[in-house]
């Protein structure tokens, strides 16, 4: 990406002088997402909410659109400390502390108070700290809703016979491959910012994203049906780096951790009115909206769940206990 693409997407957070003295400390908040996203928007409100909260020390600048890199390197950079803060998938920080992956796996989750009661849990709160542990520090500050992902295609899915052999691109981390190769799909993994072209160039015939993704990204300009398998209820965390977060004081942890939850809880509340109106409006754009029953597809997932490994033979990222306690959330 040129460096005017980057100043034109770059979205910089409200400038606050710090007092006389106080140095003023750059940041850099890094995401995949479009500027139109309500995780943009509310991120760059949170940008200025810690300038205001902290007196100007601190000047965040939000980075979109994968202007720092993809989501595997945003994730690299937390550690290396060229980014400061980031959003990540589940499954992505599941590649540092297995079981916090459990979070994004498909048909974990019932409906979504059951994904609201989890994200409030101690048992949530648990996986944050085995993450921050095995991270060297990277820290968990919030979760936010990201949506129910749906699967979009040239044709109709009713059934798990109809994606057998499909080309579907996946998210690079491992769990994504859990559904599409239960249903005997080929997934395949593409940086999120590659898989319009993909799609248009008919690299892959398929990819799977909640709604309001596929309107930002343009997907269903190069797709004709979206299919509603809301295989997974998804969400991103927002991560400040080890190499942040342990010069902190106490009191700013506090600030940001406040600020950032703030924030999740507005980009989440906007997420859940842009998905009930979505449907609808592809449809009338003559998008072939297919309402799918999901019970087949949960039956060839859960079958694995069961026996306790992957569809390529591998063993589940988290123990048994955590699965059953997840399940036991009312």
């Amino acid at each position: 990406m040129t460096v005017r693409r980057i100043a034109a997407a770059l979205g910089v957070a409200a400038a606050f002088a710090a007092g006389p003295g106080i140095a003023q400390q750059k940041l850099k908040f890094a995401h995949v997402y479009e500027t139109s996203e309500p995780y943009h928007t509310v991120a760059v409100w949170a940008a200025g909410e810690i300038a205001k909260r902290t007196g100007g020390r601190y000047a965040m600048d939000v980075f979109p659109a994968s202007s720092l890199g993809n989501e595997t390197q945003i994730n690299q950079g937390l550690a290396l400390g060229t980014v400061d803060i980031i959003y990540t998938g589940q499954l992505f920080a599941g590649r540092t502390y297995g079981p916090i992956s459990i979070g994004g796996a498909p048909f974990m989750f019932r409906d979504f108070d059951h994904w609201q009661k989890f994200a409030k849990s101690p048992l949530f709160a648990e996986l944050a700290a085995g993450y921050q542990k095995a991270s060297g520090g990277n820290t968990v500050v919030a979760i936010t809703y990201y949506g129910n992902r749906q699967t979009t295609a040239n044709k109709a899915i009713h059934k798990p016979e109809d994606m057998k052999g499909l080309k579907i691109r996946v998210p690079d981390a491992p769990l994504y491959t859990l559904f599409p190769r239960a249903v005997g799909a080929n997934p395949t993994p593409i940086a999120f910012a590659e898989v319009y072209l993909a799609l248009q160039n008919k690299t892959v015939e398929a990819q799977e994203n909640p709604l309001p993704t596929i309107e930002a990204k343009k997907f269903y300009e190069v797709q004709s049906h979206i299919n509603l398998t809301a295989h997974i209820t998804d969400a991103l965390l927002t991560i400040i780096g080890g190499p942040l977060w342990n010069r902190l004081s106490e009191a700013d942890r506090k600030t940001f951790q406040s600020v950032f939850e703030e924030a999740a809880a507005r980009a989440t509340a906007e997420i859940i009115e842009i998905e009930k109106r979505l449907a609808t409006d592809f449809a009338r754009r003559g998008k072939t909206v297919v309402q799918v029953d999901r019970r087949p597809f949960i039956e060839a997932v859960q079958k694995f769940y069961a026996q306790g490994r992957l569809p390529d033979g591998g063993p589940l990222p988290w123990p048994k206990e955590i699965y059953d306690r997840l399940q036991a959330i009312k």
